[in-house]
């Protein structure tokens, strides 16, 4: 099966205060030293590539130089038929750089909106505002994106119901294929943790937060997109190939500080650190400063606490072809306890979270574990 790659791109104009993903303020000079090393590495790679990801970080960040150098480096992996994304954000992306985009082969771009409210938006740290997210997809559009993704975030401290769903509505009618619906959550690295502990911010209630959840699930549908994994709906033909890939469990190969290879059942992470990344490649050294080789029943537990997160769920015949397991032998205990508690629903076929499953999707998926 041929790897998916990801691409990180660790570079932002500034960090938002609920990012935990490794990430450093832009400079030119350090992106220009960091993309000859990834440059180096995609040229090392002799296989094909089912999807690529360019992420971040943000992406869009990068000069049209830079980022000339980077796509021109990945044409030969490119194919009619291949899933290839780049994340942007609002305030950096520009019609140049989207024009390169196309050019290059680009067929799907992500667009960090995250709100289309502007005190939201001043909340979360974005640098962005309503106004330049809207045109960031409407410049995609003409463009000629046929694909486009945005991410959306609820459950911002203060928020109500009420704000959401508005925020939602503008998504829905914005012409974009997918979005991303994601819950506000407080990584220890990330700034807002910080804010939560000193008492300047205060987390929304669960109650809340499943409400907005709800509602989400319940209004996408009507407008066309469904839901296919816990966070993501898009309209029918437009899931995210390369997510889909990490969801089944399947093989990718990852560039960058910070990022994950898994390959041939071993798990490679690479160091965190940009200037430490370059110094072991150009001193011959392997970026991965963690390798783990997963025994089959390892395998087998992880694919199933990834692929329980879509809408379809496990089918039987699907993980024994993949794993080599019985899932009902290998998941028994847990898939009773998870019963019992109205999370999962199961039959002699297959298994799959239940509406309430997906409000506790991280519980189903660390019990197959």
């Amino acid at each position: 099966m041929m790897p998916a790659l990801y691409i990180h791109i660790p570079f932002c104009s500034k960090k938002c205060l609920y990012c935990d993903f490794y990430s450093l303020p832009y400079s030119k000079d350090f992106a220009s030293s960091y993309l000859r090393v990834i440059l180096k590495q995609i040229d090392k790679l002799d296989q094909d590539i089912s999807s690529i990801y360019i992420g971040g970080g943000t992406p869009s960040a990068l000069s049209l130089e830079t980022l000339d150098k980077l796509l021109k480096g990945l044409k030969r992996f490119i194919r009619k038929d291949m899933e290839f994304s780049i994340e942007v954000n609002p305030e950096s992306v520009d019609k140049e750089k989207l024009k390169l985009f196309i050019d290059k082969g680009v067929n799907r771009i992500s667009v960090g909106v995250q709100s289309f409210d502007d005190k939201k938006l001043k909340e979360l740290g974005r640098i962005h505002d309503s106004e330049q997210a809207i045109k960031a997809i409407e410049f995609s559009k003409g463009a000629g994106f046929k694909n486009i993704s945005i991410d959306m975030i609820f459950g911002n401290s203060g928020e109500n119901l009420y704000a959401w769903q508005s925020d939602l509505e503008k998504a829905a009618a914005c012409g974009v294929q997918h979005i991303s619906s994601y819950s506000l959550s407080y990584e220890k690295d990330a700034p807002i943790f910080k804010m939560k502990e000193e008492g300047s911010i205060a987390p929304l209630d669960d109650e809340v937060m499943a409400e907005m959840y709800k509602y989400a699930t319940a209004y996408l549908p009507e407008k066309g997109f469904q839901r296919y994994e816990v966070s993501n709906f898009a309209k029918p033909g437009f899931e995210c190939k390369h997510n889909l890939n990490y969801w089944g469990n399947n093989p990718y190969i990852g560039i960058g500080p910070s990022a994950v290879s898994y390959m041939g059942g071993a798990r490679a992470e690479n160091v965190k650190d940009v200037k430490e990344y370059i110094d072991r490649f150009n001193k011959g050294m392997d970026p991965a400063i963690s390798r783990e080789e997963l025994a089959p029943i390892q395998m087998a537990r992880e694919t199933a606490s990834v692929k329980i997160r879509t809408k379809e769920g496990i089918s039987y015949d699907w993980f024994k072809d993949k794993t080599g397991f019985g899932f009902l032998e290998l998941e028994k205990d847990a898939l009773e306890g998870l019963a019992e508690q109205g999370l999962i629903e199961y039959n002699k076929k297959s298994a799959r979270l239940t509406d309430k499953g997906f409000l506790f999707s991280d519980t189903v998926s660390s019990a197959f574990l």
